[in-house]
């Protein structure tokens, strides 16, 4: 098996070091030693680490700022270690597979280092590329079939579009209450002011919703069984996007069209 680091990855990360280790090994379902590692180690994690400072172990923190220079947000999307970490700080169980991807676990726990397992007698070819995820090349995730790595979630439309498009323009607003005032203290100005408290408000709640949100699609991406997965994005993800979903409502409704970043429902109902 040949092994690549692309360009791309050469690029960002100059000094990369990567390691394999290839073996024969007879897997078992589950091995007792091995969990009590992984209990002791989640104990001393506990004592010694919060959510924040995980950040600052330095083999998550040159992941993330490699995540940063690849353009993704390693807040939106965990590196799998930090994620696992996270998921002890919090008192949640990790996910028992079987023993080698549990021992994967494991080493990426303790290293802090995002570790790939695969199943030799699965690849097509005899080539293994290290690289960056590219605009419409998908991948098979699991329980989720088909997903477009590039396609442009919820939490990025928040973030990159919305929530600057209301920042706009409720500076405008308060531009033309500043403006108002200076031709005269008697120009009536309460309809701008009543809207920027209303959007303010509002905009403070849909960043508090995206934030949500995007801590729960990172819980949700640890979890390794179909069929927990699915319950969970049942359970907490999709009410969570339709609680961002109904303030946006809100804000664009509010919002001129001017700084709107998408198409209005009417825009989509009459406009060819």
């Amino acid at each position: 098996m040949k092994i690549i680091v692309s360009q791309e990855i050469e690029q960002v990360c100059p000094g990369f070091i990567g390691a394999a280790v290839e073996a024969q090994v007879m897997n078992t379902p589950y091995c007792e030693e091995l969990w009590k590692e992984i209990h002791a180690l989640g104990e001393e994690y506990r004592s010694t680490l919060t959510t924040e400072s995980i950040k600052q172990l330095s083999a998550i923190e040159a992941t993330r700022r490699v995540y940063k220079v690849c353009g993704k947000d390693p807040s939106r999307y965990r590196p799998a270690a930090e994620a696992l970490i996270r998921r002890m700080l919090q008192g949640k169980e990790l996910y028992q597979i079987d023993t080698l991807v549990d021992l994967i676990n494991l080493a990426s726990i303790r290293f802090g280092y995002s570790i790939g397992g695969f199943d030799a007698d699965k690849f097509h070819g005899d080539t293994l590329t290290l690289g960056v995820g590219k605009k419409d090349e998908p991948y098979e995730g699991i329980g989720r079939g088909q997903i477009n790595i590039e396609g442009l979630t919820m939490q990025q439309m928040a973030r990159c579009d919305i929530i600057p498009a209301v920042s706009s323009f409720i500076h405008e607003l308060a531009d033309t209450v500043v403006a108002k005032k200076q031709v005269s203290e008697s120009v009536p100005v309460k309809l701008e002011e009543r809207l920027i408290i209303t959007l303010s408000e509002e905009l403070e709640n849909f960043i508090r919703l995206t934030d949500e949100l995007t801590e729960q699609v990172a819980e949700a991406s640890v979890l390794t069984d179909p069929n927990e997965e699915a319950h969970y994005y049942q359970q907490f993800v999709i009410p969570k996007m339709n609680e961002l979903r109904e303030s946006g409502d809100k804000m664009e409704a509010q919002t001129s069209r001017k700084f709107w970043p998408y198409p209005s429902y009417t825009d989509l109902l009459f406009s060819v």
